[in-house]
């Protein structure tokens, strides 16, 4: 006897997996398309095959933003993940106003980020910005951050007579002051997370630990740590996922965007420029689709070398 086949559920499905159709799987397999042709502002559409990836592997901006968006996700998802994981440890305690500083930390996260910027533009400000004025208050000479293209390693080995160059330099003055505001933006979220992980971890299980002698680190080595793993690991693919897009504050903070000899030019703002300023906009979908293979590829080495050490319940 044939089995018949119910197509109510499909019926249901149908409008969202239209919406996905139109407004995601068309645009994606759009672009991959128009990044075979030669697509400007004017003039007809040519078709040149693979010479815009060709043109992207000899480019030499396009490296420098990969390296700096290297340095950015690099300095951004290991510090806001540790400093989100002290800061959820001390919301986690029984604590007077604990509803009120949970909701503190987190208003950044649903605060404009084009505000945000602005703000921290000002912070950043060589003449009246806090940060500097602090500085200055213990008696140490104030920085141009923003307008600042000394790369860091090169400024913390120039006492000891090593020079760098090039990549090996660091992230630059002004690319450090984004990184930043992108981990006090991040911090929020992360805090969140992280706490819903603390209060997931059962109370025996540090009773049992006491009882053995464990204390202090060794108790959030040997058991909050494992508990908690897969919380971490979700933070670390979806915050490195996020700081790889970063496009807004290298806009709105930088001037000229791309900052002081392009040090903050990460790469999804040289998809933008190569799009919206100069119109190459056959050239810029390959660099989409470069950024896409990059991020998926960042994503399934996480997922090869790190979930092998999560430990699920």
């Amino acid at each position: 006897m044939r089995r018949r086949v119910d197509l109510s559920g499909y019926l249901f499905i149908l409008p969202a997996l239209l919406v996905i159709a139109i407004f995601r799987l068309y645009p994606i397999l759009q672009a991959i398309r128009m990044s075979l042709f030669n697509w400007g502002i004017a003039g007809p559409l040519t078709f040149i095959g693979l010479k815009n990836f060709a043109r992207l592997f000899i480019d030499p901006k396009f490296y420098e933003s990969i390296g700096n968006t290297f340095w950015y996700v690099l300095f951004v998802v290991p510090l806001t993940i540790i400093i989100s994981l002290f800061f959820a440890s001390l919301l986690n305690q029984k604590i007077k106003g604990r509803s009120a500083y949970r909701t503190l930390y987190f208003l950044p996260v649903v605060t404009s980020i084009v505000a945000i910027s602005v703000v921290w533009k000002w912070i950043f400000n060589p003449d009246r910005g806090i940060f500097n004025a602090a500085l200055n208050l213990f008696g140490l000479s104030g920085l141009k951050w923003l307008n600042d293209s000394r790369g860091v390693f090169e400024i913390l080995l120039a006492p000891l007579n090593i020079q760098v160059a090039g990549f090996f330099t660091g992230p630059s003055i002004a690319l450090l002051a984004l990184i930043i505001m992108a981990i006090w933006h991040n911090l929020g979220y992360c805090i969140i997370i992280s706490l819903a992980g603390l209060q997931n971890v059962p109370a025996q299980y540090y009773e049992a630990a006491r009882i053995d002698g464990a204390r202090g680190w060794k108790l959030f080595r040997h058991v909050t740590l494992p508990i908690i793993s897969p919380t971490i690991f979700y933070l670390l693919v979806t915050q490195s996922i996020i700081a790889f897009n970063t496009f807004t504050p290298v806009y709105v903070m930088t001037q000229p965007p791309g900052g002081p000899l392009g040090t903050t030019s990460l790469v999804v703002y040289y998809l933008y420029e190569q799009s919206f300023r100069l119109w190459n906009l056959g050239y810029a979908n390959a660099i989409a689709f470069v950024i896409f293979i990059i991020i998926f590829s960042l994503t399934q080495l996480q997922k090869r070398f790190l979930e092998q050490r999560v430990y699920y319940e």
